[in-house]
């Protein structure tokens, strides 16, 4: 087997992975210039706790209601 340094092969090597490497970059400057950014919207949440509060117990009264008469609880546990 020949020694790739001695022969002048090394420089199809380095031919072949700097192809490699331009190749990558072409691909990385064509996603981000092609890429379209979308703008979204800010959220905005609503900080008065009462109306949460209230919106939950109204949610729990419902799942309670639903699960009371669907389903019966074992009164122990195994």
């Amino acid at each position: 087997m020949e020694n790739p340094f001695e022969t002048g092969h090394i420089k199809n090597y380095v031919l072949a992975y700097s192809s490699v490497v331009v190749i990558m970059v072409l691909f990385f400057i064509a996603t981000t210039l092609f890429n379209d950014v979308q703008i979204y919207d800010k959220k905005v949440f609503d900080t008065n706790s009462s109306d949460i509060i209230a919106g939950k117990d109204k949610i729990m009264k419902n799942i309670f209601e639903v699960n009371s008469s669907q389903f019966k609880l074992m009164k122990e546990v195994y």
